[in-house]
């Protein structure tokens, strides 16, 4: 609609111009008033196609913020669950590593007891391809409220891969234990093996050692789930999103 008001007042301009009934300044007057009249149709349309873009734009973030918010709800699920791992963890190789237990073999009972937490690995599976997405496709400035923004951006882009940095290293110790294990395990009956004795060796004892403190682990999995836990709360105070 706008630019046929152009079209029709850039015809009227050309007319005005040519049009030889009428003297130089009536052509002026006639002329600027066209002009203003194609000027204001043009900002008019440049600002009402600014308008739809804009809510489009937003209405895009809205979405994207709503599923991100579903997305950080699990990710602090999973690494609650991580993080009492880890702290499971801790407690099999402080047992291993603890004074009292330096003699010939470890109890059976007691290594059962912590066997899941010796053998298993635990690292987050992060659910980031909303916002891997998102930050590709050129949107993540669209988010106004750049506190927000800059919280999503420093979740995944530091504090998430700073936590896979260090369980990366974590379980980078537990692999060369348990090559160690399989390198001098031996069957000593049908039930049993050596498992006990090989971790009391001294280079067993100093990969434990590593293993019973995941401090730095547990820190950066609290940030991480503090972080994300301000991001949600943002998500709902700002956006109306979720249940209230």
């Amino acid at each position: 609609m706008a630019d046929q008001e152009v079209a029709k007042h850039t015809k009227r301009v050309f007319n005005i111009w040519n049009n030889k009934d009428h003297g130089f300044w009536h052509k002026t007057r006639e002329f600027l008033i066209e002009i203003i009249i194609i000027v204001f149709a043009v900002s008019l349309s440049i600002w009402l196609h600014d308008r739809s873009e804009h809510k489009h734009q937003q209405k895009e973030v809205k979405e994207f913020l709503a599923g991100l918010r579903k997305d950080l709800l699990a990710d602090i699920i999973e690494m609650k669950d991580d993080k009492e791992s880890y702290v499971n963890q801790g407690k099999a190789f402080s047992y291993i590593t603890s004074a009292n237990f330096k003699q010939a073999s470890l109890d059976i009972d007691s290594l059962n007891k912590y066997k899941s937490w010796i053998y298993n690995t635990t690292r987050l599976q992060q659910n980031n391809g909303r916002f891997e997405g998102f930050k590709a496709s050129g949107k993540i400035g669209a988010i106004e409220d750049k506190i927000l923004q800059n919280d999503i951006m420093d979740l995944y882009q530091e504090n998430i891969p700073s936590l896979l940095t260090s369980a990366d290293g974590y379980i980078h110790w537990k692999n060369l234990l348990f090559e160690f294990g399989i390198k001098n395990r031996k069957r000593v009956s049908d039930a049993a093996s050596n498992m006990a004795t090989i971790l009391l060796t001294d280079e067993a004892q100093n990969l434990c050692g590593f293993l019973a403190n995941p401090v730095e682990i547990l820190k950066r999995y609290e940030i991480c789930i503090n972080k994300m836990k301000t991001i949600v709360t943002e998500i709902e105070n700002k956006y109306g999103i979720g249940e209230k």
